[in-house]
Order: C-alpha cells, then structure tokens, then sequence
C-alpha cells in the first residue's frame, strides 16, 4: 500500500507567522498532534508538535497561560518560527507505507509530512498506521489479491482471510507458492499466511 492510499488530506497546516496560542488553539481544535508549518507561500518550512507547543508555555514561562492574548497586529513574544522544528522527517506520496512505517518507528515521530515533489499534499500519522492495521479482512483480502494480480506467476490463487490470517489456496507450482506467500507476507495487517493445495 502507498502512502497516498492511507494519508490524511487535505493537510491542516500553521502559518510561520503565528503565535503559539494560535497555534495551541487549532491543534486542539482539530484533534490533531502535530502540523506542518509554512510560509508566505505555502511552502512547508517545519512543523510544530503539541509538545513543541506545550514547551514554549510551560518551560519557559510557568506563569505563560496566564498572560493575556498579544493585541491584533502586534508580534508575539513566543512564535511557531521559534519553537517549531526545521529538520522534517518527509515522505513522497508513492512511498510504501512499510518505508513509513520504519521511519516513525527508528526516528520515534509520530507525525510525517507527504510531499508531491516539494508540495505538501498531506501528512501520515501513526494513527494513520493503526487504521491501516485495524482494516476488516475484507480489505486485507482485496489487498492481498490485488497484488497476487500485479504478478503473472501468482494470480490464479484463491484468498481467504480470518482474523488477519491468510489462507492461499489453488494457485500453481512450488515456485509460485513461495512468491503468492511472499506477496501476501508484505500485504500492511497481514499477521500470517498459510498454503493449501
């Protein structure tokens, strides 16, 4: 499965400009935990986390909460272009969601950005990732056949799913057996796969 398959569009994002309380302000209100940030042009330049957030109120300043809103038209004294992270942790929309997956598990990020190119078209949770695992077996039996059908050694097999166990059966000769398993082995919420003749 790609990226693309499973990303949540369109991609709630923060401006640069913005205070951390406007900032606090939509995540909470979005549900979300973190968020691409971008400039002027809609170029994404970092992203900003609830703990990023939490950070610049509390660590800093104890008393921050307390502190009236800054009046319209003035700078904040604690921005997300302050407190944001500039070194993003991308993916491209066709990447398999196994290389997403890695890189949320070796780097501990809980949210990645998805890039077409340079633009940002959507961001891949790990949340995301858990609604992928959470499929019904329908789903991951359709998953499994479409691609036993992108190859032409393993599209006779017949597939059955229970409880994200995969039952292959009917297909070819040994050869083909090993690559229907192989496939079906890589298929995202498949915890196992056996073979009947």
């Amino acid at each position: 499965m790609l990226v693309a398959e499973m990303m949540t569009t369109p991609v709630v994002s923060v401006p640069r400009t913005w205070s951390v309380k406007q900032a606090v302000r939509l995540l909470y209100e979005q549900d979300i935990t973190a968020a691409p940030v971008v400039d002027e042009r809609g170029r994404m330049v970092g992203i900003v986390s609830e703990m990023d957030l939490l950070r610049a109120e509390f660590e800093v300043d104890p008393g921050a909460y307390r502190r009236p809103a800054a009046e319209p038209g003035s700078r904040p004294s604690v921005g997300v272009a302050d407190v944001m992270t500039t070194a993003v942790r991308v993916v491209q929309e066709g990447a398999d969601i196994l290389d997403l997956a890695k890189l949320m598990i070796t780097m501990g990020v809980k949210s990645v950005p998805v890039l077409r190119g340079d633009d940002l078209v959507g961001i891949a949770s790990r949340r995301d990732l858990m609604g992928v695992l959470a499929e019904g077996d329908e789903r991951i039996r359709d998953d499994v056949l479409a691609a036993l059908r992108d190859s032409t050694e393993t599209a006779g097999w017949r597939v059955a799913v229970h409880d994200g166990l995969v039952e292959l059966s009917g297909g070819g000769d040994e050869r083909s057996a090993r690559i229907a398993e192989l496939i079906a082995g890589t298929v995202p919420g498949v915890a196992g796969v056996t073979l009947t003749r």
